[in-house]
């Protein structure tokens, strides 16, 4: 019980309308990837279960046929009424809105832990996993497919190419981990990237005990220098004496890094400041 590629492009015709390109619409129709999807999920009969982005509902209707409690969000006005006609009589809620300013408590009101399994829009992947990962608490696991760079930068470790600020905030609130990789041609329109499925399960506490705001302070400043030294970026802010309190070399550069490094010098420089 899913959307096909052809059933998907009837469903689009018939009602005159055609992907966004500005919401970053690239549609999942094939029943075997979004069956494979759920059953990496690991959801099962009665999961409360979000899915951001949910289209024309292919994904959604694998969901549901696996038991799951699901709310999807959409923001598309002109899709949402094919939606609910779609998957509504197989118990989804249907929610329109922007996920990146809902009122999640109020929407994931009735259950303390849900998971997120979602083909996210690529122009918003990144912040909107950021966003979901500090604010809502009661998203404890997302498996989310993006774009493979994307994905690659939430799930890399010190020393790997795609390591950035993402990552790190990743790693200080959950463990994250690239899972299967998803070709092109399950999509409609077919994308021209690469994607990915990224499995992100949130931790009980954060990874380190340091500030928050002072540690991302420094990761901000300096991966925006990312090819300079610690000591030069971070000059005006962090003394020399705390890189050998916190046993970080100077002359690293922030993608050697791991977040205890990170947490260990911002420590170091609060107790200093």
């Amino acid at each position: 019980m899913t959307l096909s590629r052809r059933e998907a492009a009837d469903l689009l015709a018939a009602n005159g309308l055609t992907p966004s390109r500005a919401l970053g619409q690239n549609f999942v129709v094939d029943p075997n990837t979004v069956r494979r999807i759920v059953r990496l999920a690991g959801v099962g009969p009665g999961d409360p279960v979000v899915e951001i982005g949910a289209g024309l509902g292919s994904l959604t209707l694998a969901l549901a046929e696996a038991g799951a409690e699901v709310t999807a969000v959409e923001i598309d006005r002109r899709l949402v009424p094919l939606l609910r006609g779609v998957v509504e009589s197989t118990g989804v809620r249907v929610i329109e809105g922007d996920a990146l300013t809902l009122e999640w408590a109020a929407v994931l009101a009735g259950h303390d832990r849900w998971t997120l399994v979602a083909n996210l829009p690529y122009n918003v992947a990144t912040p909107l996993v950021l966003d979901l990962l500090d604010h809502v608490p009661a998203i404890g696991r997302m498996l989310v497919m993006v774009q493979r760079e994307a994905g690659e930068r939430l799930a890399a470790g010190p020393g790997d190419p795609a390591y950035g600020i993402p990552s790190v905030k990743v790693a200080y609130w959950a463990s994250a981990a690239v899972v299967a990789r998803v070709p092109a041609t399950v999509f409609l329109p077919r994308p021209r990237v690469e994607s990915v499925l990224v499995d992100i399960v949130r931790r009980p506490a954060p990874a380190v005990a340091s500030d928050p705001d002072r540690l991302f302070a420094l990761v901000r400043t300096a991966f925006g220098q990312r090819r300079k030294m610690l000591r030069r970026s971070l000059a005006s802010t962090v003394p020399v004496e705390a890189y050998h309190v916190a046993g970080v070399r100077p002359d690293a550069r922030p993608e050697e890094l791991s977040l205890d490094d990170w947490g260990r010098l911002t420590d170091a420089y609060a107790a200093g400041s």
